[in-house]
């Protein structure tokens, strides 16, 4: 089920391929009157990861985006997923069909991952109210796949109020399960090739110059297009090792649908996880699946970059340039321009939605592996807080 509005809006977006562009107001289209946000997060995501449950963090995240992806018949909509969570736009006639995805994911992430998660729908009307707005701009990163950037400030205030305990959705029955066809993670962990793996996040500070902020946006890309292999890609160009990974294929199995026997479905996704391997290493082509171009288009398909009512990177840094970037963030944070959180580790996550092995549309959420966003939350949180 889909909505001619969403395609009319969406569709209609000018997309821009450099990053850089991210930034430049005449690529964001305000979302309509009447529309919806939909927000998500996982309730206490640094507690699952400190008990070294990042993987199922970031697969929570992601299915919120698939549930919603599949809700609406592979429609394309506006998202962007934040870790342990994710938000979206909509028009209000999918009001139902969302909300219902939504509900569904919740029950299925805490009966079968042990994980809470928070939903809300906040109508555009009441964000514009409160004197904050959502705009949207497209990022193609290949002809086949772009990825919405969203800014203007109400996608952060729809979180605080959700947080708050505002807009919840009425929840679904237990047992609900949400379609999650497509979404998997299979990859191994990615290794920083130039030294760590950098998650950030910069937000405006309160009462901050707007036209600042965009500034120091437009400093730090230069700075990471300029002095960063690859624009601080930490994916590699061939692709991320393909791996059988029993973790991925116990949440993988948990977020198959179908009514087989759990144990039938690790069983299935195992025997196919080692299938797939074999053509990895081999690099033998197989019907429509050639695995060297889908490395290829993996790399190219990945979210590692967005604009999310901030700046929000996970890049493969030298030493050198995180000092530069740090001492950036630390000089706009003393100038009352932005707040920062800024997480090191040494591997990146790999979150997939694979509607079709042979089509070339499939895209990947790029994360740290030790912590990654929420990691950069806390900080983020602790100078907020002292702002305050």
């Amino acid at each position: 089920m889909s909505d001619p509005r969403l395609t009319s809006f969406y569709t209609c977006i000018p997309r821009f391929t450099q990053f850089a562009n991210a930034i430049d107001h005449k690529f964001h289209a305000r979302l309509p009157d009447g529309w919806l946000v939909g927000v998500s997060d996982v309730i206490d995501s640094t507690g699952a990861i400190e008990a070294g449950r990042y993987k199922t963090v970031n697969m929570v995240g992601a299915s919120v985006i698939s549930a919603v992806r599949n809700a609406l018949d592979g429609a394309l909509f506006p998202f962007v997923f934040g870790g342990d969570g994710a938000a979206l736009a909509i028009p209000d006639s999918l009001q139902q069909t969302v909300g219902d995805a939504l509900a569904r994911v919740q029950v299925w992430a805490k009966e079968e991952v042990g994980l809470s998660l928070r939903v809300a729908l906040v109508p555009i009307d009441d964000i514009r109210a409160a004197g904050r707005d959502v705009a949207v701009a497209r990022l193609q990163v290949a002809p086949e796949v772009s990825y919405p950037m969203f800014s203007g400030g109400g996608i952060a205030w729809a979180e605080a109020a959700m947080k708050a305990g505002a807009y919840a959705l009425p929840p679904a029955a237990p047992g609900s399960r949400p379609n999650l066809e497509g979404l998997s993670c299979r990859w191994n962990p990615i290794e920083a090739r130039q030294g760590d793996i950098v998650s950030l996040l910069a937000v405006p500070a309160r009462d901050a110059d707007i036209a600042q902020f965009e500034a120091l946006v437009r400093t730090i890309v230069k700075t990471i297009d300029a002095d960063l292999e690859r624009e601080g890609h930490p994916v590699p160009e061939a692709g991320p090792r393909f791996a059988f990974i029993p973790k991925g294929v116990d949440l993988e199995a948990r977020a198959s649908p179908g009514a087989r026997h759990p144990l039938l479905r690790r069983a299935r996704i195992a025997l196919f996880s080692l299938f797939v391997y074999t053509l990895f290493r081999t690099g033998r082509k197989i019907g429509g699946f050639d695995p060297v171009q889908y490395g290829r288009d993996t790399a190219r398909n990945s979210d590692y970059r967005k604009l999310d009512d901030g700046l929000k990177l996970t890049l493969d840094c030298t030493t050198q340039v995180i000092e530069k970037i740090e001492t950036i963030l630390q000089d706009a944070h003393a100038n009352g321009i932005a707040n920062y959180g800024l997480h090191r580790q040494k591997t990146a996550l790999m979150t997939c939605i694979v509607p079709s092995a042979t089509s070339r549309d499939h895209m990947h959420f790029i994360d740290g592996a030790q912590g990654g966003y929420a990691r950069a939350a806390e900080m983020l949180k602790a100078q907020l807080a002292r702002a305050s």
